[in-house]
């Protein structure tokens, strides 16, 4: 008697199933260019396999005392809904005990390792996230805290003194 059940096993542990994170769009506004406003805010394609994101901010009254940011993580689903995250933190406290809040901290490794915001307040320069690669990302999204196939929107608001300056939105795609 054929045994298929041994030869599908056989198959199937051949194969290994493995997720893909990319980004598929990236927004920022400003919301007042008195304050600071975006140098560069884009997605770059260097090959098929390096691919990268990079934004930078020119901050215009500094120095910076007071920062709080606002992330939330949405999930496509007939238009995009809230998933999993939505927390605001102060980023001053926080930059001086990144273990403090474990959802900031893991949305903070996604790009400490590629910023100049690696560093507690006051900020009296330019901020910018450069050449951060999808592998990195992709390395977050489905080795560190796996993720459902979807496609996402992370929100960032960025709030010096109260007040919302800027909104950087991160696309992307995980199948």
């Amino acid at each position: 008697m054929y045994n298929w059940h041994k030869d599908f096993t056989s198959i199937v542990t051949c194969f290994k199933i493995s997720s893909k994170f990319e980004f598929t769009n990236l927004k920022c506004t400003a919301l007042d260019r008195k304050f600071a406003d975006f140098e560069y805010c884009h997605l770059r394609s260097v090959n098929r396999t390096y691919k990268y994101m990079s934004v930078k901010v020119n901050l215009f009254k500094t120095p910076i005392t007071k920062i709080k940011v606002n992330g939330a993580l949405f999930k496509r689903f007939s238009g995009y809904r809230p998933f999993m995250y939505n927390v605001t933190i102060d980023a001053c406290r926080f930059l001086n005990n990144t273990e403090s809040n474990p959802v900031a901290g893991y949305l903070y490794n996604f790009f400490n390792k590629y910023s100049n915001m690696n560093h507690t307040c006051p900020y009296d320069h330019d901020l910018q996230v450069e050449k951060l690669p999808i592998e990195f990302v992709n390395y977050q999204t489905t080795k560190v805290l796996p993720f459902p196939e979807g496609d996402y929107l992370l929100e960032l608001h960025w709030y010096a003194y109260d007040i919302n300056r800027a909104v950087v939105k991160v696309y992307g795609t995980l199948s």
